[in-house]
């Protein structure tokens, strides 16, 4: 055991002494920012950016054309459909001051078909422009043909906007205000942190296991203790390291929060004690009253302790795969015929994961959460919709079972690859090791 703690605390502190270790623990929350932040500004700049488009509008109907009204994107020019007669001539001696030209037949009422003639391919924001315009006005052309007095009105008056609200009944009968969108958002964040911190710290060890391969020191290292014991002590002390990311990031979350609620005068305000007397005595609350609301109502205690559960499970099974699979290469660039099946079902878990959202509680998404190798993945999608503790705990036992018993495989082949030289390593190889 002394040799172990020595190995788990080289590895840990060989880490976590990093100046780079410091700048992506502070670093990362601000590098998941920048990700959303990113793809809305440069929609944003694409959208105001751009030069505006010059396009013509050909209406052989008269009535339409009107309805298309010029923007910051697009601008158009109605044109009556009988003084162009080929629309080709027009638009080559337009000399190229238009981008497109849109065609209204004079059949549309009845066929709902449009033609938009471009040298380019068509934007799709174009598209969907013409598109939804054009449909509501001939759907109020053929109101207004009905003859029917009123009709128009009477539509518009009958038209509703259903706003469904998700209530939540707790164990001591209250109610509370809760939203299906952020339970949707938590899942999908916790799945793809469990995916990326799988892949990352996985990764670092098989990285670690080559480079000690390489360079020889694995054989001064295994004449001091067993092979089994040095795996162990790295798979061990990189999960060290996560831990220690991860109780960071947690104690930064909370802080925010703290400091979020008492600038919006909530202060620090616990899910049951959430009143909406208690929000409404702030100023100019309006949608973040609901918003606080919705987020307070998910019970963020057994999320967090499942992830850090799943975490060290699926920690545990990839890990070992990478350190076993790893030390059967000399260079990193051999790793390829192993790790490609391992990432592909890593690939397959997130896109379950993914795919699961709209139905949290289907037989898809209950099989993929109770099997090992998605399990991870898959249940941090279920977990803020609620998980029947028998699943839950099936779950658990079956991950960290698997775990056990892939670590035990993994050290089998870790103590005869780490000293194969030469010769690469095939999956006859791997079996035979393992025998």
């Amino acid at each position: 055991m002394n040799k172990l703690r020595l190995i788990i605390a080289r590895e840990y502190m060989s880490i976590v002494g990093r100046k780079s270790f410091i700048f992506m623990t502070l670093g990362m929350p601000l590098l998941f920012i920048l990700i959303m932040a990113v793809p809305i500004g440069l929609a944003y700049l694409n959208d105001k950016g751009s030069d505006t488009q010059q396009i013509a509008v050909i209406d052989e109907t008269g009535r339409y054309a009107s309805a298309l009204h010029s923007d910051d994107m697009y601008s158009f020019v109605a044109i009556k459909g009988d003084t162009v007669t080929n629309a080709r001539e027009f638009y080559d001696k337009s000399n190229g001051s238009l981008d497109a030209i849109i065609i209204i037949p004079r059949n549309v009422d009845s066929t709902g078909v449009v033609n938009i003639f471009s040298e380019g391919t068509i934007t799709p924001a174009l598209v969907s422009s013409v598109r939804n315009v054009l449909a509501d006005t001939i759907e109020s052309a053929h109101l207004a043909a009905m003859g029917i007095p009123n009709l128009q009105e009477m539509v518009d008056k009958a038209h509703v906007d259903v706003d469904v609200r998700s209530i939540k009944w707790s164990e001591e009968g209250g109610e509370q205000e809760s939203s299906t969108d952020a339970a949707m958002g938590l899942g999908l964040m916790l799945s793809l942190f469990t995916y990326m911190f799988v892949l990352m710290y996985g990764a670092m060890i098989m990285n670690s296991v080559i480079e000690e391969k390489t360079n020889r020191i694995v054989e001064v290292v295994v004449s001091s203790c067993r092979p089994f014991q040095l795996m162990l002590g790295k798979i061990i002390g990189v999960g060290l390291v996560g831990l220690t990311q991860m109780a960071i990031w947690i104690v930064l979350l909370a802080i925010v929060g703290t400091v979020a609620g008492g600038a919006f005068g909530i202060g620090n305000v616990s899910p049951d004690a959430v009143s909406p007397e208690a929000l409404a005595s702030a100023k100019d609350m309006g949608a973040i009253e609901s918003i606080v609301r919705q987020t307070l109502s998910i019970n963020y205690t057994p999320i967090i302790v499942s992830f850090i559960l799943y975490f060290i499970g699926g920690y545990l099974l990839y890990s070992s795969l990478f350190a076993g699979l790893g030390s059967a290469v000399d260079q990193p660039s051999d790793s390829s015929q192993f790790m490609t099946p391992v990432m592909l079902i890593m690939i397959i878990a997130l896109y379950a994961g993914i795919f699961c959202m709209e139905n949290p509680s289907g037989p898809t998404a209950v099989w993929c959460s109770i099997i090992p190798f998605t399990s991870p993945v898959v249940m941090m999608v279920r977990l803020p919709f609620g998980v029947p503790t028998w699943q839950l705990i099936l779950s658990i036992v079956l991950l960290f079972g698997t775990a056990l018993a892939i670590t035990w495989i993994a050290a089998r082949i870790y103590r005869r690859g780490i000293l194969h030289y030469g010769k690469k390593a095939s999956f006859a190889d791997l079996f035979k090791w393992i025998k």
